[in-house]
């Protein structure tokens, strides 16, 4: 695997290929600089269409806080490899496997964040085995499948790509708007000729069948809840992908803190990162050896 110089790096991260016992996945690296006290380690999942550079901005601010980060490129998305047609590969339970190698192949125990589809692997990966893991932060991540509206737009991307190839997609999401409707987060991560190459990293594959999870998604509060782990639910003030009171109830029925990031919608991000970053390590820091008090 190759790590191509798409997007600027956070200052002082590295791009390269972490090896894992289910093969390679891109991610970038950033640890702590000199004079800092290390205090952890975090392992970032991206959402549908996204990827790694969708946490460029909260590199910086949580290295100053202690924290090494390590946002990953999941299977078939952008620079990670994976099967072209074979949807079986991006089932559920095998993106689950793949979080748990890539917690086992970085200095753990780590504290595991998942922005928006990341959640719910990453919520999957838990609920297989939360051994390697100090913490979860769902970031705009619900319980359950996302809203009516948007599970819409995801058929209206599924149809698409039964007919036509990534590039005519592309074409087609540019001529209905700004790329960050369909491309991820945007802001401040770049340009409209590198969200192209971004797009046509991903697997088709792959987007077929996260959508089709994203739409059928069950409600698994219930059994996190059970999962001996401290749990932070944190989102922007308006969010159309889950309603933000669905993720206010959820926190609840996790016992979760919670963070509502003024100003910030469905990437909070992008969209703020530095109190995003803030909220991030305030939590972290109230935790010892995977334990806080919750509300």
């Amino acid at each position: 695997m190759s790590i191509r110089a798409v997007f600027a790096l956070p200052p002082g991260a590295r791009a390269y290929p972490l090896r894992t016992a289910r093969g390679e996945f891109a991610v970038v690296d950033s640890d702590v600089g000199p004079g800092v006290a290390h205090k952890g380690t975090a392992l970032m999942l991206p959402g549908f269409t996204g990827s790694k550079e969708d946490f460029t901005l909260l590199h910086e601010p949580l290295t100053a806080r202690g924290y090494r980060v390590v946002a990953v490129d999941g299977r078939g998305q952008f620079e990670s490899d994976g099967p072209e047609t074979d949807e079986s590969a991006y089932e559920r339970g095998e993106l689950a496997l793949d979080t748990l190698a890539q917690a086992a192949a970085v200095d753990g125990p780590v504290h595991l964040v998942g922005h928006s589809l990341g959640g719910q692997i990453a919520r999957a990966a838990v609920l297989l085995d939360h051994s390697p893991f100090l913490s979860f932060t769902l970031v705009s991540s619900g319980p359950a499948q996302i809203s009516d509206s948007q599970q819409q737009r995801v058929k209206l991307l599924r149809d698409a790509l039964g007919v036509m190839t990534m590039a005519e997609v592309w074409a087609a999401i540019l001529a209905m708007g700004p790329p960050e409707d369909v491309g991820g987060p945007a802001k401040g991560i770049g340009n409209v000729e590198q969200l192209q190459r971004r797009w046509l990293g991903n697997k088709p594959a792959q987007l077929l069948a996260t959508g089709r999870q994203l739409c059928t998604e069950p409600d698994r509060v219930a059994e996190l809840a059970a999962v001996p782990l401290p749990f932070h639910v944190l989102s922007g003030s308006q969010d159309d992908t889950w309603p933000v009171n669905l993720l206010d109830d959820m926190a609840l029925r996790l016992r979760a803190r919670r963070t509502v990031i003024p100003g910030a919608d469905h990437s909070p991000n992008a969209d703020q990162p530095l109190p995003t970053a803030r909220a991030l390590a305030d939590f972290w820091d109230s935790t010892v050896d995977g334990v806080t008090s919750r509300p």
